[in-house]
């Protein structure tokens, strides 16, 4: 089983994964393709992704039963004796934006900042 995960990626990708993956959701993606054509849809991903984040986890022989790889996320996989966890980024060194940036709507700066 296979699962890739799309967030703010392109239509265009989004259709070329559709010819070998079922769409369940807006950019959650799933199938049971070869190994070989998995790495070749993760490369064309990786590629064409842009400014987008993406997820790949698939079924694999190890202690967890899966795997997965990303591209462009916050969150990054490492290895804690055999085992893959998710390591977040520390919260204190996140940057903080106090004000809204410009070119926002308002109802964006409403759902973003609150109505205070």
């Amino acid at each position: 089983m296979t699962v890739i995960v799309l967030t703010n990626c392109s239509a265009g990708l989004r259709g070329f994964l559709t010819r070998w993956l079922l769409e369940i959701s807006a950019g959650v993606f799933i199938g049971n393709p070869s190994a070989r054509i998995r790495d070749l849809l993760w490369e064309e991903v990786e590629q064409y992704a842009g400014q987008g984040r993406a997820l790949l986890a698939h079924t694999t022989n190890n202690e967890q039963g899966f795997t997965f790889r990303t591209h462009d996320h916050a969150w990054q996989p490492a290895d804690h004796e055999g085992i893959t966890l998710i390591r977040r980024p520390d919260a204190n060194t996140r940057p903080v934006t106090a004000e809204p940036q410009s070119g926002w709507s308002k109802a964006a700066k409403r759902r973003r900042f609150g109505r205070g």
